[in-house]
């Protein structure tokens, strides 16, 4: 496989993060509008020099709910239509970050588009999340939802529980992972948690929703939106802000086409490796010269599955390295993996805490915070089913 032929030759020039709450006062739309206006802003651009959109509208809940544009999620036709930009590129993948980050690259590169927003919003509806009025089973869900084996917890709760029983891991491991992720979304202003770290004892003290899987390991619905403004690398030198290149980009589907709920672990890793190692390659580096990485975290296990196959431990070793303080982001040389926040920290953010962070550490805008780094890759949703994006300081 050779190279990416964009290998940083698109950068981010600016980025707008909207604070996280539980409901914002402002409608969806309109907080997605006033965000991304302001990472226009942070570019030096106006909101006509924009001419590309992109985002992925997934709206992540098995509930109920009304689905409409501009409240429950925005689309770039949307977004771009009440900016009353007509852009040259707009599209709406399925998936997570790195679809939209890709698309935004490819258009850049491909001189489709100059200035390119991408941006994540998410909703958090009225009532319970994953309500559902449904009363049949259909398709492949009739294979699993009857016996009471549906959606994500009920998933991830299977794949760690294999991941436990065959590595023999403490009943209370997870208290580390989740403790550092609030310690770390508690140092940030526009956080759900701010100001609100959790201890071991209170994570303990939670409910367990799907053995072993307990409350707070899993991200807590939000409305939030965040926004990234892309274009050329040669534009890019002449923005206010030092620009972030884009090296590589990488997404996966499972192999074997599967209930929804279902992710076996080895089949999690198997591909996550598969996706791991594609990454790499396209970007031209190995992992180890990857000096910043920020691992997804919607539910808390995913942090130690996607340690171990980004290589900072050996297979079934990660739960005991975070234990033992290895990335606790107050600690010097520690990889800080969980440094944004994450999901865990922030609240249900779909990888945009990940993404941020590596954009803030590269382009030297992290405030104390700030880390001596030159290559970074945000990790976003399962390492089978999710994607990662790797970022550089420096053009060449």
């Amino acid at each position: 496989m050779s190279e990416f032929a964009a290998r940083n030759q698109v950068a981010i020039a600016g980025y707008a993060q909207s604070p996280v709450s539980r409901r914002s006062p402002m409608s969806l739309g309109a907080l997605t509008i006033q965000t991304t206006r302001e990472a226009i802003a942070d570019a030096g651009l106006a909101v006509s020099d924009i001419d590309g959109f992109t985002t992925t509208p997934m709206f992540p809940s098995f509930g109920s709910h009304s689905a409409e544009d501009g409240v429950a999620f925005v689309t770039a036709n949307w977004l771009a239509q009440h900016l009353g930009v007509i852009p040259r590129f707009m599209e709406n993948p399925q998936g997570q970050l790195p679809a939209p980050v890709a698309l935004a690259v490819n258009a850049i590169h491909a001189g489709a588009a100059d200035y390119v927003v991408v941006h994540r919003a998410l909703h958090n509806p009225v009532g319970r999340y994953h309500n559902s009025t449904e009363q049949e089973a259909r398709g492949r869900e009739q294979w699993g939802m009857p016996q009471g084996h549906f959606g994500p917890i009920a998933a991830i709760a299977l794949a760690y529980n294999e991941y436990v029983q065959r590595y023999d891991v403490p009943e209370n491991a997870l208290a580390s992972v989740v403790t550092e992720a609030r310690k770390n979304g508690a140092r940030l202003p526009w956080s759900y948690w701010a100001d609100k770290p959790l201890s071991e004892e209170a994570y303990l003290a939670a409910p367990v929703i799907n053995d072993p899987i307990r409350m707070f390991d899993c991200d807590i619905p939000v409305d939030a939106v965040a926004t990234f403004v892309l274009t050329s690398a040669e534009r890019a030198r002449d923005l206010p802000h030092k620009p972030v290149y884009i090296s590589s980009y990488t997404e996966m589907l499972p192999k074997r086409r599967l209930i929804p709920s279902l992710w076996p672990y080895d089949g999690i890793m198997e591909q996550g490796q598969q996706n791991v190692d594609q990454l790499c390659q396209r970007a031209g580096v190995s992992v180890e010269e990857i000096d910043y990485l920020q691992v997804y975290d919607g539910f808390a296990p995913l942090v130690y599955f996607w340690m171990e196959l980004t290589g900072l431990c050996g297979p079934g070793e990660a739960h005991q390295m975070v234990s033992e303080g290895g990335i606790d982001s107050d600690r010097a040389g520690s990889p800080a993996v969980l440094a944004s926040g994450g999901s865990l920290g922030n609240g249900r953010v779909h990888g945009t805490a990940q993404m941020l962070e590596c954009y803030l550490q590269l382009s030297r805008r992290a405030g104390e915070r700030q880390r001596d780094v030159n290559m970074a890759m945000a990790c976003q949703g399962l390492p089978n089913s999710g994607g990662a994006v790797v970022y550089s300081s420096e053009k060449y």
